[in-house]
């Protein structure tokens, strides 16, 4: 064990105030995929309910994987914007539940039409968005990936 002295205290100190400033997603180029997820929550959630309220008997399956994703979306939002490991992991299960999401359901949604009568948000990788709900789990990974929390030390 090191003994403290002030050198040492100034460095765990230090140490941990970079830790700590990595340690955020709510930074620069995050903030704005944050407020990408916000909006898809938001969108996604207002679709689902809509959708769920007014004609679920129509396309049950579809319909509940809208509310589904958006329930990812508000994860990740949240996750995102908090800082710590826990959130850092929260962050990484939302955000590839996500991409795992939007590859099943869209090659579902392809080869399985009749399954899906109606779309979802990730529904042909969505297309009905512009695609962005593919490309949005991977820029969430690289971005994670890039604010990793620093391992912890002994």
């Amino acid at each position: 064990m090191t003994p403290q002295t002030p050198a040492n205290k100034t460095q765990n100190t230090d140490a941990k105030a970079q830790a700590q400033s990595t340690d955020t997603r709510n930074t620069g180029p995050g903030r704005l995929l944050i407020a990408v997820y916000a909006v898809f929550a938001i969108s996604a959630t207002a679709r689902a309910g809509y959708q769920i309220f007014t004609k679920f008997s129509e396309a049950p399956l579809a319909y509940l994987l809208s509310a589904f994703a958006a329930i990812v979306y508000v994860v990740a939002t949240v996750s995102l914007a908090k800082a710590g490991r826990t959130w850092f992991k929260v962050s990484v299960a939302a955000v590839l539940v996500e991409l795992l999401g939007v590859l099943v359901v869209g090659a579902l949604s392809i080869f399985d039409s009749v399954s899906f009568p109606h779309e979802t948000v990730w529904s042909l990788f969505g297309r009905g968005y512009a695609f962005i709900p593919l490309l949005l789990p991977i820029l969430g990974l690289v971005w994670l990936y890039r604010r990793r929390p620093a391992p912890l030390k002994a």
